[in-house]
């Protein structure tokens, strides 16, 4: 029993000797982390030689986008729609001589009605969407 804990005080001095020595090396580690500079990161404003929002609009403006102009909706059953045929009616939502929603890339930008150019139609836009709206409608999504 006296030999269990002589080895014991035994383990316990060379733990004791060896934490001294890692404080040491702690003590080592530690010093060069003194020496470290302040990271220095690069200005992202911007400055005088930018013309400013200008540029950042110009960039963008060849950018393709999907213009879709929205005659109405409904829902209706698969079944029905497996029944239609050419010359189908389909009743929509939208009263006749309601206004179309114009919507760019699926969000709604303006409203307008149909009109004939050059046996063509198109659409007269009779209301924009302010960006506060479209701001507005956006965060509901």
């Amino acid at each position: 029993m006296a030999a269990d804990q002589d080895d014991m005080a035994d383990a316990w001095a060379a733990a004791l000797a060896e934490s001294k020595g890692a404080g040491d090396v702690a003590s080592e580690v530690a010093a060069p982390a003194e020496q470290v500079s302040p990271a220095a990161f690069t200005n992202f404003s911007p400055t005088g030689a930018t013309s400013g929002a200008g540029n950042d609009l110009n960039m963008i403006l060849d950018i393709p986008v999907q213009l879709t102009v929205e005659l109405g909706r409904t829902r209706i059953p698969i079944k029905n729609i497996l029944q239609l045929a050419q010359g189908s009616v389909v009743e929509l939502e939208t009263l006749a001589g309601e206004p179309m929603d114009v919507l760019v890339n699926g969000f709604l930008i303006a409203q307008g009605e149909v009109v004939v150019v050059n046996d063509k139609f198109g659409i007269r836009l009779t209301d924009i969407v302010t960006p506060s709206e479209r701001m507005r409608r956006l965060s509901r999504t």
